[in-house]
């Protein structure tokens, strides 16, 4: 700011030089000339490093400040429940977080730097402008008001379009980070030309409202062009003709059309600032709308802990449950059950019954609407997010891979472990061996999504990830559903081997898997319907037996 005003005040002095030049000449006044030709040399030195320096203060405060508003956002939805990632896709949010913060980029380093500038120059150059001639003055205030009067009118819709340009190229962002995250489904059914065609007509949809922005923001601009230099022109008429009258000098007319000049090119320069503002506004209401949005799973103001060791006993009473999006359909529909600590109680049922709810439930992804989830008899909506999820260790159906190396994978879990404690979970999740056997071993880089392995090796590196977690309640879903029977059987024994000092809860459709658990739970509906040992449950006769004669035939 000081570096600004010190600019701005030596461009309002370099046209006094220029009118002392003028009059010096006239004067034929050698002297004076050197004097100001020296002062005016000096000047520009101080005029051309203080812009660097302006410019390069203003453009890293921009870059810190984004970095910062980024950070922010990130944090905000990197923290945010599983109900917000219902809502929004994946692309659209990366479109904020790039495309919408480069726009308050270019306001925060340049634009604002020339807002202020032109403001500056505006107030001081019409000052002098008084100063140097009443009347001519008189005359620049009074068109003014008729240059700006458009601006105010053309603003409100140049907003509206910018938002919905901005809404247009995170629908695209959306769309292409679906597609690209799918490109095996898409060439497998033969879909290329269909995706292609519809992120066309994406794209389309934002030439046009592109367009429209551009027609609106090019009519503002003519306008304050046209308006700005014609009243500078009558300005320097009307001055002419006062000169010509000897009413004033030719360097004092000199020195009101620079400063006239001056004046109309902030007032343009404002007008353009003003675009660029209306445009970040959009951008920035956008950001605020994630960032304003509020979680649906928070913290309590005063969170409960865990007495520790913690046992590991899991409670639901009374739990009903339904997805936000589709609020007519009850997942759970008042569901009562405990596991005991180091307890292995499978869940067994159709799909669409509930099960995977229950494990988002217990890990507080959600919230149910009505009954509560208790762990060693405390609820655990009382207790911090992570200190409850520091208790849990997930293996999930789609297990996640991350591109990074297969050390920092297994460690994800457990950041602080040990490559001996990596290895060692490796070996009980029957991921050693593949792994020893790439190139670069542990060292190998995964690829994204992990890329470069197969369904049942992705699988094995979750397991170890959640062996070298160790955390006193494990939740399996479908953890073994992608392995082949001879490593499904060595995990099967890591599994039982941990099951002696965990509570294990196991998600699976393969009985096989299950026949060993201490009980088993079987849902239908969002109900439990039955439940007892892998004996009692077959000899009912209910769904259990029904599934397992479907797959023990």
């Amino acid at each position: 700011m000081a570096i600004l005003f010190i600019t701005a005040s030596i461009t309002l002095i370099l046209p006094i030089f220029i009118r002392q030049f003028i009059d010096g000449f006239a004067a034929s006044d050698l002297t004076k000339i050197n004097q100001i030709g020296i002062l005016s040399f000096i000047t520009t030195i101080f005029f051309g490093l203080g812009s660097a320096l302006r410019y390069a203060l203003v453009t890293r405060l921009g870059e810190r400040v984004v970095a910062d508003i980024r950070r922010e956002l990130f944090a905000h939805t990197i923290r945010m429940s599983q109900s917000f990632y219902e809502n929004l896709m994946t692309g659209e949010i990366l479109s904020r977080l790039n495309t919408d913060t480069t726009l308050v980029l270019t306001v925060i380093s340049s634009s604002a730097s020339v807002a202020l500038r032109s403001t500056l120059l505006l107030t001081g150059g019409l000052i002098l402008m008084l100063l140097t001639s009443f009347k001519l003055t008189l005359m620049t205030v009074v068109l003014v008001p008729i240059v700006l009067i458009p601006v105010m009118f053309l603003t409100t819709t140049l907003r509206k379009l910018t938002r919905e340009n901005q809404d247009r190229i995170a629908e695209g962002s959306g769309n292409v980070s679906e597609a690209l995250n799918a490109t095996s489904a898409i060439q497998a059914n033969n879909h290329e030309e269909l995706s292609i065609k519809t992120f066309f007509e994406i794209t389309e949809r934002y030439v046009e409202s592109a367009n429209r922005r551009i027609f609106v923001r090019g009519l503002m601009t003519m306008l304050i062009i046209t308006l700005s230099f014609s009243a500078v022109g009558l300005v320097i008429y009307v001055g002419t003709r006062d000169m010509l009258n000897g009413m004033i000098s030719p360097g004092e007319l000199t020195q009101f059309v620079i400063y006239s000049v001056m004046v109309g090119g902030s007032v343009t320069a404002l007008s353009e600032v003003w675009g660029e503002l209306v445009r970040a506004a959009g951008a920035t209401e956008r950001l605020f709308e994630i960032l304003e949005i509020r979680d649906t799973v928070e913290d309590p103001p005063s969170p409960s802990a865990f007495t520790k060791p913690i046992k590991g006993s899991i409670e639901f009473r009374n739990v009903s449950f339904q997805y936000q999006n589709r609020p007519e359909i009850s997942v759970l529909d008042n569901v009562s059950f405990t596991v005991n600590p180091k307890e292995t109680v499978a869940i067994v049922g159709p799909s669409g019954a509930g099960k995977t709810s229950t494990f988002q439930l217990i890990l507080r992804f959600f919230d149910p609407q009505e009954g509560q989830i208790f762990i060693d008899g405390i609820d655990i909506k009382t207790i911090r997010k992570k200190d409850l999820r520091d208790c849990l260790a997930l293996v999930p159906q789609d297990p996640v891979v991350f591109s990074d190396t297969a050390w920092n994978n297994i460690r994800f879990g457990r950041p602080e472990a040990t490559d001996e404690e990596v290895i060692q979970a490796a070996n009980s999740g029957v991921a050693h061996d593949f792994l020893k056997e790439f190139p670069d071993g542990y060292d190998t880089l995964l690829g994204e999504r992990g890329m470069l392995l197969s369904g049942g090796q992705k699988q094995r590196i979750a397991i170890s990830r959640a062996i070298l977690r160790a955390s006193p309640i494990l939740l399996l879903d479908e953890a073994t559903s992608s392995l082949d029977s001879a490593s499904e059987r060595a995990v099967q024994e890591a599994m039982n081997q941990m099951a002696t000092n965990t509570t294990t809860i196991v998600i699976a459709h393969r009985l096989a898997t299950v026949k060993k658990a201490d009980r088993i739970l079987v849902f239908d509906k969002g109900e439990i319907v039955a439940e007892g040992t892998h004996a009692e449950l077959v000899s009912d006769g209910g769904l259990y037996s029904k599934l397992a004669a479907l797959q023990f035939v």
